[in-house]
């Protein structure tokens, strides 16, 4: 119940109450744009001034590997189970947004360690980044192939301009960045962005997720009418994707902290960055689809259950 009643988490669950309530209201659209980017600039430098602190170690590579491991077997095994309830390009853009990763999910599951004191590795932020690409890529060139198989014509599926638009996309590079600067500037720089990124953090992430509890609210709409299948992979799939990150965590030996972040990241559905990609390059799939189920229910049941449940079920495997 520990999540339960912290602000931030109660500010979601109210976003979520004045939605179903249909109140008007209502976070201006650009102040929710500052307040993504400030969290992942804050985010950002406190991996980075941990990154200066620790340096690249073997455990931290360990991290790393399983993270981007993890991206892409999620997303290849997220399509061929769903190709046998659903068509291609449906099933590569739910594999897309549920292979990908939530920013937000992560940033609550961080708070939530610094609230029970589980400490975790800063560069796990660096893994989150990199967890984001794999699964848009593989999802467009399955629904490429798909594509090319229906129509009996070769499209050509501009790789480069893909892994461009994933690396420079601006959330993921102010991500990045501000870990750079985190681990050039070091524990001076640290001291001074303090009041910045430490003091302001936890009320700038309850506003926001006051705003994400709002589109949750909205987005259970955009599920009515959809198959049944849907609505249990939604629930179930971010329990299994965790167990498998879980597994390989035990089996390299990664630390608590780290292995709980990673158990969240695979658990997480992305619904910022994938859906603007997939309106693009897939403008045949309903938005509605893979939005409805990642932010109607995987968000919630993660931010609301799923991050104690995953805490929980790794202390119990690692006898912490």
């Amino acid at each position: 119940m520990s999540t339960i009643i912290d602000p931030a988490i109660l500010f979601f669950i109210f976003g979520v109450f004045a939605g179903l309530v249909k109140s008007n209201l209502e976070i201006p659209q650009p102040i929710t744009r500052f307040l993504s980017l400030y969290l992942l600039m804050a985010l950002g430098l406190k991996g980075g001034f941990a990154l200066h602190q620790s340096g690249l170690t073997l455990a931290i590579t360990t991290s790393l590997g399983i993270a981007i491991f993890l991206a892409c077997v999620v997303p290849l095994v997220s399509y061929f189970f769903l190709k046998t309830k659903l068509g291609a390009l449906d099933s590569a853009a739910i594999a897309a947004t549920y292979g990908s990763v939530s920013a937000v999910t992560f940033i609550t599951a961080t708070q939530y360690l610094n609230h029970v004191q589980i400490e975790y590795g800063g560069h796990m932020a660096a893994a989150m980044a990199l967890m984001e690409s794999p699964a848009i890529i593989l999802a467009i060139f399955l629904a490429n192939r798909a594509k090319s198989s229906v129509s009996q014509t070769k499209q050509s599926l501009k790789v480069g301009k893909l892994l461009h638009e994933s690396f420079t996309d601006g959330a993921q590079l102010l991500l990045l960045g501000a870990m750079l600067i985190g681990i050039l500037s070091g524990p001076d720089g640290q001291k001074v962005m303090a009041p910045f990124s430490v003091d302001l953090f936890k009320g700038m992430l309850a506003f926001f997720l006051l705003d994400m509890g709002l589109m949750s609210a909205k987005s259970f709409a955009d599920l009515k009418g959809k198959p049944r299948v849907l609505f249990l992979y939604a629930f179930i799939a971010p329990l299994c994707h965790s167990l498998l990150a879980l597994s390989l965590c035990l089996l390299f030996q990664v630390e608590l902290g780290n292995t709980i972040l990673l158990m969240v990241l695979a658990a997480s559905a992305s619904y910022i960055a994938v859906p603007a990609v997939l309106r693009h390059a897939l403008p045949e799939v309903s938005p509605a689809l893979y939005m409805g189920m990642s932010l109607g229910i995987t968000f919630p049941l993660n931010i609301i259950i799923g991050i104690p449940l995953y805490a929980l079920i790794a202390k119990w495997a690692l006898g912490s």
